[in-house]
């Protein structure tokens, strides 16, 4: 199996254009088995280069539907909408951010007992020790092999949901506050209330080709965690058009794709990029993390200049507004960050700028603007709306 593609959207293009002809068929087939490293071949790996939008999520599905039809591509294309939903019910329903937060940091104030062992890899389960030291040293693990993780930390190590979510956070490098933070809810049984999702040792030896067995070792009927009721959601606001005149474009690691903004009679003078992986958990940013942020953020900020014709560099939040009035710019235009540790970090410029002047523009994409709104209820609901959604937004 190919390493995961280097942070450039260069190489996420060609990793794309290798991986569509599996899109179909075979992807269906193949998506849940997790053999090992050496011999997977029905996983994209391409989860970095969409988190960050070193690719769009229209160009994957378009890749997808480019090479095979609409059934066959379905199970492909639901797992990039499947970001897209958390995105959307976390973007509506923001206090359940708030609240793994809060109870993070207050289960980090007295780590249980096992808690080192489980980070450290040291708990006895061969899979679960395994499946760590492969987060650690990649930044990745296979979809399933997540879910297992997860289910395992919360069940049968009965460590608390929130540090295992934020250890996933701490290394991933498709590390997504809305799918990370849900989809550990998911796991646990909170997030569909009384639905969890149990690892049993017949389904990892089968699905891991015999790799790991770990028979008699998993609480293999627990009951699920309960937090009470979610929010209900709340209203989008709508999408508004960028001003005119001069703008700084303010890029982040939630959209590195600045060459297809709509930023519609916005004369970009300057490009400046802004990214806080460190404060995606109370550790910080694993070294791998971070320097795949880093250099995605350089990529972008390079296509970025030669996209505009400006200067593009990296820059402290803090300094952003005095950039800004340097170079004459009436507004300061960033893609919209969903719920998560980049919006928070943007949070303060909003104040900072307007004392000189100067707006904070939040563009929203089609896609989100369209898909979002759908994420009222649970996925299924949300997955009879992917054909209507392809049909307007994927060309």
């Amino acid at each position: 199996m190919p390493e995961t593609p280097a942070p450039t959207r260069a190489a996420a293009l060609e990793r794309l254009a290798a991986f569509a002809p599996r899109m179909g068929r075979a992807y269906a087939a193949g998506r849940n088995h997790d053999p090992g490293p050496a011999a997977r071949r029905d996983v994209s790996l391409l989860s970095p280069h969409i988190r960050h939008r070193l690719l769009t999520e229209q160009e994957v599905v378009a890749a997808a539907l480019s090479h095979h039809a609409p059934q066959a591509a379905e199970k492909f294309i639901q797992e990039v909408f499947w970001r897209t939903y958390w995105k959307g019910w976390l973007e509506l329903r923001p206090a359940v951010w708030a609240r793994f937060t809060a109870e993070r940091d207050r289960a980090l104030a007295d780590p249980p007992p096992g808690y080192a062992a489980a980070l450290q890899g040291r708990t006895g389960i061969d899979c679960f020790d395994a499946w760590t030291r492969e987060l650690v040293e990649t930044g990745w693990l296979h979809n399933h092999t997540r879910m297992w993780f997860a289910s395992i930390w919360i069940f049968t190590l009965r460590l608390p949901w929130v540090l295992g979510a934020d250890h996933f956070l701490h290394h991933l490098l498709d590390a997504d506050a809305a799918s990370n933070t849900l989809s550990w809810r998911w796991v646990a049984g909170m997030q569909t209330r009384g639905k969890h999702y149990v690892a049993r040792a017949e389904n990892i030896a089968r699905y891991t080709d015999g790799r790991f067995d770990p028979r008699g070792q998993l609480n293999e009927d627990p009951a699920p965690l309960d937090d009470g009721p979610a929010p209900p959601p709340g209203a989008l606001p709508p999408a508004m058009p960028v001003p005119d005149g001069p703008a700084l474009l303010l890029l982040h690691e939630d959209d590195l794709h600045p060459e297809s903004l709509d930023l519609g009679r916005a004369r970009i003078v300057a490009v400046a990029g802004v990214a806080a992986p460190a404060a995606r958990s109370p550790f910080g940013c694993a070294a791998g993390a971070a320097g795949f942020v880093g250099a995605a953020m350089d990529d972008a900020l390079s296509r970025a200049a030669a996209h505009f014709g400006v200067a593009a560099r990296r820059l402290d939040s803090a300094d952003i507004a005095a950039v800004a009035a340097a170079c004459g710019a009436r507004v300061v235009v960033t893609p919209h960050a969903p719920v998560g540790w980049t919006a928070e970090a943007l949070a303060p410029l909003r104040a900072a700028l307007a004392t000189q002047g100067c707006a904070l523009h939040g563009l929203r994409r089609d896609w989100d603007s369209l898909c979002w709104p759908h994420a009222t209820k649970g996925f299924f609901a949300f997955r009879e709306n992917i054909p209507r959604l392809c049909a307007a937004l994927v060309r």
